[in-house]
């Protein structure tokens, strides 16, 4: 059980997919008071579910306003008995460039806790973790800011098979993320069928995923850009996670 609700931030990641040489579009693609919502299923079982906010705040980094972002994943009811998780991850990123200044981490998981927490300095290309400072690249991203600066850049140009590259902070280290983009294909959500982008981000094989496992992301192709489904082989049958509310939307 643990190792599918261990998916959820992974799935919540890789919206990583677009290059830093694209631009953003003039207008993001959300607001304060957005909220989604998300299952993360294996066959017809629902395992844990995930809630993504976008809140106002009255914080400022280099005098600077910022955007609250709240990433939230828990075991589903039935799950909670054998093993209950309750992870809360909060960035704080720029409103115009939409870059992170500050990435926090509340995970409770069982008897396991854990707080971290990461200052980036962009302009110096540098981020301070719990376990020292490193050397960041141009625009470097958490797990959460990441989704977000994605979803408003602008993809007019893209082609598919289209290969993408973009750095991350994650577990005490900077690291790239290899996408590539698929095409287009229409997809049925429990909240209605969409018109999307689908990408195929790399994996690495491990305890959970098969070394072929091919992983899989839909993302709304309008204003919103909102990611509706993502689906990852296992080493036994896959996991789906998708959308099940979107209130708040900006368009």
């Amino acid at each position: 059980m643990r190792k599918f609700v261990l998916l959820l931030p992974l799935f919540l990641f890789i919206q990583l997919v677009f290059p830093q040489e694209l631009e953003n579009r003039k207008e993001t693609a959300f607001k304060p008071g957005e909220e989604l919502k998300y299952r993360l299923r294996y066959g017809f079982i629902t395992a844990a579910e995930a809630t993504l906010n976008v809140l106002d705040s009255d914080v400022k980094f280099d005098n600077k306003p910022v955007f609250h972002l709240v990433a939230q994943g828990k075991t589903a009811a039935s799950f909670n008995l054998f093993y209950k998780v309750r992870n809360r991850y909060d960035s704080y990123i720029d409103r115009k460039d939409l870059t992170p200044y500050l990435y926090t981490e509340n995970i409770r998981e069982a008897n396991y806790r854990r707080t971290d927490k990461v200052r980036f300095y962009q302009d110096q290309n540098k981020v301070v973790g719990n376990k020292g400072t490193f050397k960041g690249r141009d625009k470097t991203f958490d797990l959460v800011s990441a989704f977000f600066f994605a979803r408003s850049l602008d993809l007019s140009g893209v082609r598919p098979g289209t290969l993408f590259t973009i750095p991350y902070f994650l577990d005490d280290e900077v690291a790239d993320m290899k996408i590539t983009y698929v095409g287009k294909e229409t997809i049925k959500t429990p909240i209605g069928t969409f018109n999307c982008l689908k990408f195929n981000p790399s994996i690495k094989p491990g305890r959970i995923f098969r070394k072929d496992s091919k992983l899989y992301l839909w993302i709304t192709d309008d204003g919103n850009r909102i990611p509706v489904k993502a689906q990852v082989e296992i080493l036994v049958g896959s996991v789906t996670l998708e959308v099940t509310s979107a209130k708040g939307l900006k368009y």
